[in-house]
């Protein structure tokens, strides 16, 4: 199981990149199990030296009577002390954003890949897509 987050590589630049736990329940890691989620609006923010991923969605799991979870509230991420003052530095003096990656199980647990990011201009994206065709065209080519 692994979800990612295309339009994050396409919208940003993507700088310096974190490997994160997630502090999940019960039925949502039963749900990711069963293939669920989305981070493709997610982001992540820091208060109080905690950070926190929002805007991720981790559907209901069918199978959870009472105790099921609310798809899309504010889940905390587990970071060491020093990584998430480099999110917070990169977030609040340096104005970049931080986004999701990658979601995806290791070991059993939940990860999720997180990523200080710039945001790209739309001239950026064009001269990407552009590099990007001349690449295919170079490819196609040489077969």
């Amino acid at each position: 199981m692994m979800l990612s987050n295309r339009k994050a590589r396409h919208d940003y630049e993507l700088l310096d990149t974190f490997e994160a736990g997630l502090s999940l329940r019960g039925s949502e890691i039963k749900s990711l199990r069963a293939g669920g989620g989305s981070i493709a609006e997610a982001f992540v923010t820091v208060k109080n030296g905690e950070a926190f991923v929002e805007g991720m969605t981790i559907p209901g799991y069918v199978q959870a009577s009472y105790n099921d979870h609310d798809p899309d509230r504010v889940r905390k991420l587990l970071l060491h002390k020093r990584e998430i003052g480099q999110l917070e530095d990169g977030l609040r003096k340096k104005g970049l954003t931080c986004v999701p990656t990658k979601l995806y199980l290791k070991n059993g647990r939940a990860k999720l890949e997180v990523a200080l990011a710039r945001g790209k201009k739309r001239h950026d994206k064009r001269r990407a897509e552009a590099e990007k065709d001349a690449k295919r065209r170079m490819e196609r080519w040489d077969d």
